[in-house]
């Protein structure tokens, strides 16, 4: 892994399911606010050089936090969804380079997964995402909270982050799908949309997505877990 990529982080979200005063990546746990916890995992991995952060053009909270001031980190204007926010990441990149996308609520990425995830996403020009295998017995609803049917999950993925595309295949296949009205959930889906097949590369379940209150405290632990392993 000699060539340096460059890792977006779309951060302009409100993140309202969280019920705070500030969005959810400005929370604080284990002294460090999430974004911090999150811009570390992705800057401690040694192929990674850069990290682009999308934020709001209202956020008054980046600028007082110590990542501001990195040489490694770039900031961009994000904007009012997903999308857009990755849109303005990309700008900054040229298309011949690969790219990760990761969730700037997403803490406790380890380093293991994010090599994997490299090694498997260079094999194909169709990326690569971090997901882990469906454990529960799923259910469909009937729209009314009651159950309509049992779901089988043989070879159901949750999709989790990074997501690691070429910078040209991921634009494209973002404004195409965007354009014809496609339901992007996130960036795998679009390139689902226009004909590519991302490798699924199995991935830690503790790589959490810090999305309702009670997630504060798994995450902690799990980064507690992490510099006891670290010791």
């Amino acid at each position: 892994m000699t060539q340096t990529l460059t890792a977006v982080v779309p951060a302009a979200g409100v993140g309202s399911r969280m019920k705070a005063d500030r969005p959810k990546q400005y929370l604080t746990i284990a002294g460090k606010t999430i974004l911090e916890h999150t811009v570390d995992c992705l800057l401690q991995h040694p192929a990674i050089g850069r990290v682009v952060i999308a934020i709001s053009d209202s956020d008054p909270y980046f600028n007082q936090l110590p990542l501001s001031g990195r040489p490694e980190v770039v900031v961009v204007q994000g904007g009012a969804e997903r999308a857009d926010s990755v849109f303005a990441g990309l700008a900054a990149l040229a298309d011949e380079d690969w790219v990760l996308v990761h969730d700037a609520a997403r803490p406790c990425l380890h380093q293991d997964d994010i090599t994997r995830l490299i090694d498997q996403a260079k094999q194909s020009r169709d990326g690569a995402i971090l997901a882990a295998p469906v454990r529960d017995t799923m259910k469909r609803g009937n729209g009314q909270q009651a159950i309509a049917s049992t779901v089988d999950r043989t070879d159901l993925w949750h999709a989790l982050t990074p997501q690691m595309f070429l910078v040209g295949v991921l634009r494209d296949a973002m404004t195409k799908s965007l354009a014809e009205g496609a339901v992007i959930t996130d960036e795998a889906s679009a390139l689902e949309y226009c004909g590519y097949a991302p490798t699924l590369v199995p991935g830690r379940a503790d790589n959490l997505k810090v999305t309702q209150p009670e997630d504060l405290a798994l995450a902690e632990f799990y980064l507690q877990q992490r510099r006891k392993e670290q010791a």
